[in-house]
């Protein structure tokens, strides 16, 4: 196992500890700060393992902060919608 899927997977691990715990923004802050990090790691991930293996790393980060991407996916769409 490389170094970035070990990173990858304590990244996902705290991120599950952390949407245990109750906030009062709907964990909207810690999700800006996961996000922050996953990125840069999926790269890491992507360049260290197979494409299939950053698709997996990719779905789990995406049930992880599942509303962000609901959010930027009608937003994309929204914006796409006033362009024609």
């Amino acid at each position: 196992m490389t170094a970035s899927l070990i990173f990858f997977l304590a990244w996902a691990a705290i991120a599950n500890l952390l949407a245990m715990i109750p906030s009062k923004d709907n964990l909207w802050t810690r999700a800006y700060i996961l996000m922050a990090l996953g990125v840069p790691l999926l790269i890491w991930v992507a360049w260290e393992n197979h494409w299939i293996t950053t698709l997996i790393c990719l779905a789990a980060a995406a049930s992880v902060l599942r509303w962000p991407m609901i959010y930027a996916w009608r937003w994309v769409k929204r914006r796409g919608s006033k362009a024609e």
